[in-house]
């Protein structure tokens, strides 16, 4: 029976989760391995154990889980110059096609109204199905490279040393308060 996202239930993640989370990541990652995109180092890497457990203790790390199972997917979020960031979001492939990271997304969109934040944003690779045209359904716009913040210039230097930044953008969706 294939599961539906109400079959599965988002909370705060767990020291216990995250073995399950660093599998999830690494094997979502290899989604990418037919685009060319990452390098073979970087289709190898994951969210570092320590930053898992440091967003643990600041309720920045979220999972997605059957009821009776092992988490399908997660979220890891940052706040970075006034805006909740989206680190990373992640879904096992066997959970794929379900729903499950747009369900993750609307729970960052509430946590962000929940921090008084009115923008969520992110870095994604701009014409990847899964990613640039997925946001972009979700009310994401891409941010003109004149627009991008500081902080945003810092990363996007730090992830050309594994990725191609020409085939990424910096997109943003603003928040209403409830």
């Amino acid at each position: 029976m294939r599961r539906r996202p109400s079959d599965y239930v988002i909370s705060p993640a767990r020291p216990e989760d995250v073995a399950s989370l660093i599998a999830l990541d690494l094997a979502a990652g290899q989604l990418f391995a037919p685009t060319g995109l990452l390098t073979e180092e970087a289709l190898g890497d994951h969210v570092p154990e320590t930053v898992m457990q440091q967003a643990m203790e600041t309720g920045d790390l979220l999972k997605i889980a059957p009821a009776d199972g092992e988490p399908a997917g997660f979220a890891l979020v940052s706040h970075r110059g006034g805006t909740l960031y989206l680190d990373q979001i992640s879904v096992h492939p066997d959970h794929g096609r379900r729903g499950l990271g747009a369900t993750l997304m609307r729970q960052v969109f509430q946590v962000a109204r929940q921090r008084r934040l009115k923008t969520v944003t992110l870095s994604t690779f701009r014409d990847v199905p899964w990613n640039g045209p997925f946001y972009r359904k979700l009310g994401f716009r891409e941010i003109p490279r004149e627009e991008m913040a500081d902080w945003m210039l810092a990363l996007e230097k730090i992830q050309a040393e594994s990725l191609d930044v020409s085939q990424r953008c910096f997109m943003v969706r603003k928040i209403g308060w409830l």
